[in-house]
């Protein structure tokens, strides 16, 4: 269900926490407007205040970035010296070289993907709670609680949703209607459901579901048109309703300029706030650099960039217009942030950077070596012990306390008539108690 907040053991959490930022926002600009709430501005709002928390986040991946960019030709030149070799040997030396590498930049290999992966479920969450705004904001879904309290109660279930089939978004919710839970009404589900297709609905749809007989004959005309009101002026933003797809704005302008002219520019300011982020984000090797894997990734990156753009105007024609602000307001959030992070970047100390790292992973091989030799000698005098119950005390018992009696009794029942491996420490332990006991069997 769209309306049902999302049960995702990782999105639905994060959808849950930022839906009560949507919610304050709401509430903070309906304290401002008089109760007027603007959808469009609480989504912009909303986009500001989650970039903004996630640029720490942003911060290290760009700079993970530079790193990258600036150790990579040292990465190519490993990879150039083991072209073509496919032994073990030779595989194992190229990981290690590489190893060393990054430890020397004070990078992880996995860097920026784990900086995404933190950021991937935000970004989903965001854009549910901003496509599916009453399920998470009870002041927009107090809008419809009227009308479809009406639907459920008076029309019926059955005959509301033959209501609704008529609409231009109906086929977009057709398995919730076919939900078993959808003709009961179990938790809630018909009323989420009628709720979905309302938020989705546009004007045109709108007008059939005032116009409907049934909804005329059983009184409920006022409702329908008092939440067809009340969302449209939630979704009012600079004379475009933003729950309308431009393309529709467009058809149905009534000759506005304003319509007309904002029809078309969020498509196309859509598409070009895009382009300029991606101009500014940190770029790939540039094509043609002699690496085939790098020179690939590079052609791959570029046409992305170029058809991105594109396809986000294209999409923008056809999605509800609230969806295109939310991706002009990403974008131009996304591109301020990345000026300032590049002038930061810019000027930080590499070499000084590069000093620091070598230091750091020059003291963990040390610490390294030290804990490897430590393992060793604990090793060697275990080893140096158990030897010596075979030669030095082969003239007398070895002195065991009771519980170690005890403990290696039980042991050898447990391991009767078992044979040991050649030379084994477990066959060195059971000479000496056989040499201990010499009338155990």
């Amino acid at each position: 269900m769209l309306l049902t907040k999302s049960t995702n053991f990782i999105i639905g959490p994060v959808a849950t926490l930022l839906g009560y930022i949507m919610e304050a926002i709401f509430n903070f600009l309906s304290a401002v407007t008089g109760g007027n709430a603007k959808t469009g501005v609480a989504i912009i709002l909303m986009t500001i205040v989650i970039y903004v928390l996630m640029l720490p986040l942003t911060y290290r991946q760009q700079k993970f970035s530079k790193l990258q960019a600036k150790m990579m030709p040292e990465i190519q030149k490993v990879q150039a010296k083991y072209r073509g070799k496919r032994d073990q040997e030779s595989m194992a030396r190229m990981n290690e070289e590489t190893k060393e590498i990054y430890a020397k930049y004070g990078v992880s290999p996995s860097g920026s993907c784990v900086q995404l992966l933190i950021q991937m479920p935000i970004l989903f969450a965001l854009y549910r709670v901003i496509y599916n705004i009453p399920a998470y904001v009870s002041q927009v879904r107090d809008v419809f609680t009227p009308l479809v309290d009406g639907l459920i109660n008076k029309v019926g279930i059955a005959e509301s949703a033959g209501i609704m089939e008529q609409l231009s978004v109906y086929n977009q919710f057709t398995r919730q209607f076919n939900n078993e839970n959808f003709l009961t009404n179990t938790g809630n589900y018909a009323a989420n459901t009628f709720i979905d297709v309302l938020n989705r609905a546009s004007t045109a749809d709108w007008a059939l579901v005032e116009s409907n007989n049934l909804i005329v004959n059983n009184g409920l005309a006022d409702a329908a048109r008092n939440a067809q009101q009340a969302i449209s002026s939630y979704n009012s933003f600079l004379g475009l309703n933003i729950g309308d797809a431009p393309l529709f704005a467009l058809r149905n302008s009534g000759g506005s300029i304003l319509v007309i002219i904002m029809a078309l520019l969020i498509p196309l300011l859509a598409a070009l706030t895009q382009y300029i982020n991606f101009k500014l984000m940190p770029q790939a090797a540039t094509p043609n650099s002699g690496n085939d894997a790098a020179d690939s990734m590079a052609n791959s990156m570029k046409t992305m960039n170029t058809t991105m753009p594109i396809l986000s105007a294209v999409m923008c024609f056809t999605l509800p217009a609230g969806l295109g602000l939310y991706w002009i307001a990403g974008a131009v959030v996304r591109s301020v942030q990345q000026i300032f992070i590049n002038r930061h970047i810019d000027k930080l100390d590499i070499d000084s950077i590069l000093e620091a790292n070598q230091a750091k992973a020059k003291e963990k091989s040390k610490n390294k070596v030290r804990k490897d030799a430590g393992t060793q000698n604990v090793t060697e005098k275990k080893f140096v012990e158990y030897s010596s119950m075979k030669t030095k005390n082969m003239g007398r018992k070895v002195s065991l306390t009771q519980a170690e009696e005890e403990a290696l009794e039980k042991k050898l029942a447990e391991n009767k008539g078992r044979k040991y491996r050649a030379g084994s420490m477990a066959e060195k332990v059971n000479l000496v108690n056989k040499y201990n006991n010499p009338n155990q069997e």
